[in-house]
């Protein structure tokens, strides 16, 4: 017999699909950890932020912050999340003592910039001194991660500490209280798999850690020597519907582990290079990693055990990325170092393009750059000194947004030609730095300096 349904039936049923498409409509806005979507700085919402922005327009909101920090910005449903230090070595406290040293979780309305809780925690010493290159991105460098229940926030040798999302203190994990041996500091941040919180302690322990998300508990450690000088945040690669692989780079090296056990499942030869501080990036097929001070790339083809070095290596190549990490898009690999914008075709790791951003456009005009500006390369005095690319790039609505360390933020069209579609600041005041990766959410842009967090938003 045919069911007739209800008013009531079908009023149910409504809501059921309202909320089921509410529900994924918050997944694909998600940007939970450290460059959104598994790292990969590429915006799963279809909605466009802002093209043109200034301090007069397309601002929603700005909001000050107690402290500097490098860490980007996390968007959890209707709140975002950052962390800053306080207490010793800002402009605030200049003669203070490190004992003072506090690390700080933020949480800030979404929708008006109101800052809802600030939780403060005192920070477990000894701890690098700021100065050297430790004072270019300090205490507060590693972006927090959330599963929507939880934030997890890695603050060195303080350790992983996971809030629920009104501020409660839940578990404390040290990971290590070790001193970095160049004295650069420690910046990776946490990611999730599964039920477990994965750090790269590198700075604290020369170890990778995998916790338990609701206890803190320690379920596995992998201690290696070869995670020295390692700054970057691991991804997670699918390799089939059985195996997931947990991808870093470290000097001269990628490696994959069994992010469940911590087994090291394989490892491949890469770039010389003392220091790597950027994060690899895949699309499940293909790993690719730039990095290094002197340059060097990669791209590998996913899976394999042991050494793959020669088995699985597609290409390599002399780019050079020391710190940001590209973003992948289309079969285009973008990344940007020394005010020069990088373009390189990820299949064959040929140059697409190259050319200098430029600082200021009219109004409504393209900027389309040639693409052979190999003697700008080696940098002038102003390129030297804006040559601390910290900020990596991010992809929304199908346009490319970097952010240079000045506040400069440049709206790129991908393609197979520099097109520079505008350059524009949230703020004029010049003793603001840039060092985060920009979060996006639903058409809109978050964005840190040392001294604000920024809406920017039609």
């Amino acid at each position: 017999m045919l069911r007739i349904c209800s008013s009531i039936d079908l009023v149910s049923l409504a809501f059921a699909l309202l909320s089921v498409s509410n529900l994924a409509a918050v997944e694909t806005a998600s940007w939970d950890r450290f460059r959104g979507p598994n790292g990969s700085g590429v915006s799963l919402d279809p909605s466009s932020p802002p093209t043109v922005w200034s301090p007069e327009k397309n601002i929603r909101w700005k909001t000050e912050l107690p402290g500097p920090g490098s860490s980007s910005p996390i968007v959890v449903g209707d709140r975002v999340f950052v962390t800053c230090w306080t207490g010793y070595g800002t402009d605030e406290s200049p003669d203070a003592s490190i004992d003072l040293l506090r690390r700080n979780l933020l949480c800030i309305d979404r929708a008006s910039g109101k800052m809802l809780w600030n939780q403060s925690v005192k920070a477990v010493l000894p701890e690098d001194s700021y100065d050297g290159m430790f004072s270019e991105h300090g205490y507060a460098s590693h972006t927090p991660t959330s599963d929507g229940e939880r934030v997890y926030a890695f603050f060195g040798k303080t350790g992983v500490i996971a809030f629920n999302l009104e501020g409660k203190e839940l578990w404390r994990q040290s990971v290590g209280d070790g001193l970095d041996q160049k004295r650069w500091g420690s910046s990776s941040s946490p990611i999730l798999y599964q039920d477990l919180v994965i750090v790269n302690a590198s700075a604290e322990k020369h170890a990778i850690f995998a916790l338990d998300k609701y206890t803190g508990k320690i379920i596995w450690q992998k201690k290696a020597e070869g995670l020295h000088s390692t700054w970057g945040t691991p991804i997670l690669v699918k390799v089939d519907d059985s195996r997931t692989d947990l991808v870093l780079g470290v000097p001269d090296e990628l490696w994959g582990f069994d992010p469940a056990k911590g087994n090291l499942r394989w490892y491949c030869t890469a770039m010389e290079t003392d220091t790597f501080c950027s994060s690899v990036i895949s699309d499940n097929s293909t790993i690719y990693a730039i990095a290094g001070r002197n340059g060097g790339s990669i791209a590998i083809r996913t899976g394999g055990d042991d050494d793959i070095s020669k088995s699985h290596v597609v290409w390599t190549g002399k780019e050079t990325s020391p710190i940001s990490t590209p973003v992948l898009y289309q079969d285009r690999l973008y990344f940007f170092s020394r005010g020069i914008a990088h373009c390189i075709n990820a299949k064959t790791g040929k140059e697409v393009f190259r050319g200098r951003l430029q600082k200021k456009l009219t109004d409504g005009q393209v900027a389309t750059q040639p693409t052979d500006v190999a003697s700008d390369s080696k940098g002038n005095a102003e390129q030297r000194r804006g040559g601390k690319d910290y900020s990596s790039p991010i992809i929304a609505g199908g346009l490319i947004f970097y952010m240079s360390q000045s506040g400069d933020i440049y709206v790129i069209q991908p393609g197979d030609e520099l097109k520079q579609i505008a350059v524009n600041r949230v703020s004029n005041d010049r003793d603001e730095e840039y060092s985060s990766s920009p979060a996006a959410s639903n058409g809109q842009l978050f964005i840190r300096s040392t001294k604000r967090l920024y809406c920017v938003s039609n």
